[in-house]
């Protein structure tokens, strides 16, 4: 029988929050997740209530509110915790968790080109792409500079593959819509164990997209592995803003 107490316990205001977060990688119990691109709790179970993610919210959108609520369980947060370490490194079992590399084109498309039958060739020069299925010991990682966009970036700007691929390897990742947390302790591995010259994030101007510079800074201090860091936002018109 689940146990229903007056305790303090936090509380999200679902027309204040954006989606960016920031709250996500305070919580150590793993209480918050973004779902349909707001924080929510997931769990009473497995909130405190002491409040560490108030101060990471920029929009003032989490309180902590005394109400009753089902009891904090330490022994169930462990098991969550277990469970979701175990989720993040199963492997799908489709093609796109097989690593591979390959050579990349010695041509390079002019940028703004119009796309015709005879379209700029890739400058990928490795697969997979995304955050979540790349292996933090995937060769390609081992040394390199890395640039770490969102989503939609390469959508919006159209020299995405002659101005930000090059000799760079790529990890892709939406701070929004994907599983925050889970991203960011995937990055702090990676930073701990391929020995990375240095990171780049590229994001869209939206405020929810700066969570992925938030993630990637909070990687690198987990991580202990401290280098070369750059931020470049594109508006959403597909412009570069900023460097």
């Amino acid at each position: 029988m689940v146990t229903r107490t007056i305790r303090k316990i936090v509380k999200i205001d679902e027309d204040k929050c954006n989606g960016c977060g920031n709250c996500i990688i305070s919580c150590a119990e793993g209480a918050l997740q973004i779902i349909d691109g707001k924080a929510r709790l997931i769990s009473e179970t497995y909130c405190d209530g002491l409040g560490a993610c108030l101060g990471e919210c920029p929009q003032g959108a989490i309180t902590i509110e005394e109400c009753e609520a089902e009891e904090f369980d330490e022994e169930a947060v462990e098991q969550h915790l277990q469970e979701k370490e175990t989720e993040d490194k199963l492997p799908c079992g489709c093609p796109s968790a097989t690593v591979t590399q390959f050579e990349k084109p010695t041509n390079t498309a002019v940028p703004g080109a119009e796309i015709t039958r005879e379209a700029p060739e890739s400058r990928l020069a490795h697969w997979p792409v995304q955050l979540t299925l790349v292996p933090p010991s995937a060769p390609f990682l081992q040394g390199a500079d890395v640039v770490l966009a969102a989503d939609c970036v390469p959508f919006a700007y159209a020299g995405f593959h002659q101005d930000f691929l090059g000799d760079n390897a790529l990890l892709v990742a939406c701070p929004k819509l994907d599983d925050f947390q889970a991203h960011q302790d995937k990055l702090t591995e990676i930073l701990r164990q391929s020995g990375l010259k240095s990171l780049t994030v590229v994001h869209m101007e939206v405020p929810c997209c700066s969570g992925l510079v938030h993630m990637a800074k909070q990687a690198i201090l987990a991580s202990g592995n401290v280098i070369p860091f750059r931020e470049i936002t594109i508006s959403i018109k597909g412009d570069h803003k900023s460097d």
